[in-house]
């Protein structure tokens, strides 16, 4: 891990707070401790938001899960729905889908693929394509984007609306739709719907192969830069089919080291905690997972499309599958670890997606009338999904009477929380050390950060001793009366400095 993650005596440092990040979807901020030099002592990822879903869903009934869950995320409520879906199945007894159930599932979780890779790199990333990093804040989004190659931004939200049109068909509606049910689904397709689904899809296909173009001309005019801005090797996480084939709803765990070893391959994912293990870190309130055997120092790694693309053997759909080859290029035979790769690997799998819904959407299977099997019920279930973002856990345990007794959640941007730590200090060392900082230079923070599309408002899960201060203001005049903080040692103390305790 860098030296820049704890700096020595930091009350003599000097701190600057990149807060809120921007162009990512909920709230966190970066704050950088730098000395008199202006060299970089300290740098960290922030994600000021905590939900506790862990928590709240205990003593709810099983079957709620499902549909609860998916209020952690409003960008990809689906991959919660499916994940836990996946758990409840286990639940109920049923190991396996009929074909009809599994391909709507399917099909449901390659639209949220398509729209969520959308969103992220036609809405959010875009601009750090497109513009340079002096460009104005006020131009450098969404809205310039608009204004100066409106093309490339109708794109987006076409290609967005498409999968959301893909998950209101299969799952009710396009966000919090509960088209998954214990054992199975709710609907099929009918004719109708397959036809409108059809019909702008060779469109979608056209249009991911024009993105990737993009990303391809972006790293020729700059390979250098692309090559090692944020970049970190790492270890890699995800799923695989049996035969070693990218599945981005299910298959086993395939981990492999930052030299493209396997470290574990085609692992029932039902015994992840075997091999996984959770840190907590008394400054933060995302959870740091790790690679048991590695131990927490070496065996932290990278989810998500990067990790994906580094770990299957092939993508079964013939255009994914023919980026997928000049992509591996890139790294000769090992696993390519630009982090800024991982927005070509998302339009890789962008591409995938609209291949694999128009697959599904030609298989008679999707019109099945057999739809939910079941089974004797179990007190123990654990779903996985290839969100996104990367590799989702749901764990659950049920008590005698159904209710959710203990829930654990891994979400995909937490797997990527030391990885999203150790490119901003990259950057930091790389970039900032030694210069006085100025606006340009910190957005090549949130470049860094925006790479692995993080989710942060449903990746705080650990309950931590996050530094805290609470005020109590006077309504009248605004004068601060009271001031309660927490330091990171857990240390609580008033403003006056009265010692209160151990945070507990």
């Amino acid at each position: 891990m860098s030296t820049l993650e704890t700096a020595a005596r930091p009350e003599y440092l000097c701190r600057i707070a990149i807060d809120p990040l921007s162009r990512v979807e909920g709230h966190g901020k970066v704050t950088l401790l730098i000395d008199k030099e202006h060299h970089i002592r300290q740098a960290r990822l922030h994600i000021v938001e905590f939900r506790g879903f862990e928590k709240f869903i205990q003593g709810r009934p099983y079957w709620e899960v499902p549909v609860v869950v998916q209020r952690l995320c409003g960008i990809c409520p689906v991959s919660h729905h499916l994940a836990a879906a996946k758990a409840v199945d286990q639940l109920v007894g049923v190991g396996e889908l009929t074909p009809t159930a599994d391909k709507i599932r399917r099909l449901m979780h390659y639209g949220q693929t398509l729209q969520s890779h959308a969103v992220h790199f036609f809405h959010l990333a875009s601009p750090d394509f497109l513009f340079d990093f002096d460009d104005p804040a006020a131009h450098r989004n969404v809205g310039g984007v608009m204004a100066d190659y409106p093309d490339i931004a109708r794109q987006g939200v076409r290609l967005r609306k498409y999968g959301q049109e893909v998950i209101r068909v299969t799952a009710g509606k396009r966000i919090h739709g509960t088209g998954a049910i214990p054992g199975g689904v709710n609907k099929a397709l009918n004719l109708q719907e397959r036809n409108y689904l059809l019909a702008d899809l060779d469109l979608m296909i056209q249009w991911g192969r024009g993105i990737l173009k993009l990303v391809k001309q972006a790293y020729q005019v700059n390979p250098g830069y692309f090559t090692y801005f944020a970049t970190i090797h790492s270890n890699y996480l995800g799923l695989v089919r049996a035969d070693g084939a990218l599945d981005l709803y299910h298959g086993g765990l395939r981990a492999r080291n930052e030299h493209g070893e396997i470290l574990f391959d085609h692992l029932d994912y039902r015994r992840y905690s075997q091999v996984l293990r959770e840190q907590v870190k008394p400054w933060s309130y995302m959870k740091f997972p790790f690679i048991n055997s590695l131990g927490p120092e070496q065996g932290w790694y990278r989810v998500g499309p990067l990790a994906r693309i580094n770990n299957c053997d092939f993508i079964p759909t013939p255009l994914a599958e023919e980026e997928r080859r000049e992509f591996m290029a890139l790294g000769d035979g090992q696993p390519v670890h630009m982090t800024l790769a991982y927005h070509w690997a998302r339009m890789i799998e962008l591409l995938h997606a609209t291949e694999a819904i128009k697959d599904l959407l030609l298989d008679p299977d999707i019109f099945g009338e057999e739809r939910v099997v079941r089974g004797e019920m179990a007190r123990e279930g654990i779903g996985v999904i290839e969100a996104p973002r990367g590799t989702l856990f749901h764990h659950y345990r049920i008590d005698e009477d159904g209710l959710i007794e203990k829930a654990n959640l891994i979400v995909s941007t937490t797997n990527n929380n030391q990885a999203m730590n150790e490119s901003i200090r990259q950057v930091a060392e790389r970039y900032l050390d030694g210069k006085e900082l100025t606006e340009p230079l910190l957005n090549q923070i949130e470049v860094a950060v925006r790479a692995y599309d993080p989710c942060l408002s449903c990746a705080t899960h650990a309950l931590g001793r996050m530094p805290l201060i609470v005020e109590r203001v006077e309504e009248e005049s605004g004068m601060v009366v009271d001031r309660l903080v927490r330091d990171e040692d857990g240390t609580v103390r008033n403003e006056m400095g009265v010692f209160l305790g151990e945070a507990g």
